[in-house]
């Protein structure tokens, strides 16, 4: 498998992997967070699917990052709901791990990239997948922590 085949698949199972944690939550406030975030792995795999068969894809810039701020802010009883699953907190640490992977996958391929599409595709996709990390850092403070979380994002 290449490069491009190999950033495909690792999008293809972050959204798989966040479809499910829609599920898990789907009675809480992350319910929409990780349907945000589905969606951007889904967005991403598609613009790599047109880069590999080079077809034309345009960079779909969203506001997940600001919206989970706006949406953690808003839910009063995350705390009470991140308290009754723990173990979450190693799932969303396993996704940190992947979000570190595919960040270093994507900066390698930009220090290889010749041309200027191919730069500003990698640096995006870095953005987008800081912006990932960022997110789910967050949880793991709010189920470490949750009031020092709450102040955080305020």
């Amino acid at each position: 498998m290449n490069v491009l085949g190999y950033a495909i698949s690792m999008e293809m199972e972050g959204n798989k992997y966040y479809l499910n944690q829609a599920e898990i939550n789907n009675s809480n406030g992350l319910h929409k967070i990780f349907l945000m975030l589905a969606q951007d792995e889904k967005n991403h795999e598609m613009i790599l699917r047109n880069k590999m068969i080079e077809s034309p894809y345009k960079l779909i810039f969203t506001d997940t990052l600001p919206n989970v701020k706006h949406i953690l802010n808003e839910i009063g009883n995350l705390k009470s709901e991140l308290r009754k699953n723990p173990w979450q907190l190693k799932l969303y640490k396993m996704a940190l791990d992947k979000k570190k992977k595919s960040i270093n996958l994507y900066s390698d391929m930009l220090s290889t990239a010749h041309e200027a599409d191919e730069k500003e595709l990698f640096e995006y996709l870095i953005n987008q997948e800081l912006q990932h990390y960022e997110i789910l850092d967050n949880l793991i403070v709010s189920l470490s922590d949750p009031e020092e979380f709450v102040e955080s994002v305020g």
